[in-house]
């Protein structure tokens, strides 16, 4: 994205705040108008010749642009390890982790190592709880997984 000073054309094709067409101007005088009117020049694309720029409000150009960047990242699942006799402050610990997470648009993967078969059960209240607890922040990809020596599962963020 391409603004205000470091917009290199002689004249541009401008549209105005509210979309109106302002015709072709110089350059400088567009920068002038957006400095007047506290905004920022924007150009859309410079395969056109003149290239067409917008009057964005301040602010709004750096809020657009930052967005589409969050929208352009891949979401990556993130690892997070417990075991069936995990303590009270521990979990909290974890479960704030895997909120940040989930916030951050990634989706948390819980997986309880388990060591004898009879933490199965164990395990899965542990699982139950963490899908309920953070309910508000992402909802479950799979059911909980039982499988030898581990039980996981996938929590994806909320829209």
């Amino acid at each position: 994205m391409i603004m205000n000073e470091k917009i290199r054309a002689s004249e541009v094709a401008l549209i105005g705040i509210d979309g109106e067409d302002l015709g072709v101007v110089k350059t400088s005088e567009a920068l002038a108008m957006a400095r007047k009117l506290k905004v920022d020049l924007v150009c859309e694309s410079l395969f056109q010749s003149p290239p067409p720029c917008r009057l964005v409000g301040a602010g709004a150009a750096r809020d657009a642009k930052q967005q589409e960047k969050r929208k352009a990242r891949e979401p990556k699942t993130k690892e997070i390890r417990l075991t069936p006799g995990i303590e009270t402050h521990d979990l909290d610990t974890k479960r704030t982790q895997a909120e940040r997470i989930l916030k951050g648009g990634d989706a948390a993967l819980f997986v309880v190592k388990l060591s004898g078969a009879k933490e199965g059960e164990a395990a899965k209240r542990l699982l139950e709880e963490l899908i309920r607890e953070l309910a508000p922040y992402g909802t479950k990809k799979t059911g909980i997984q039982l499988s030898g020596k581990q039980a996981s599962v996938q929590l994806d963020p909320k829209g």
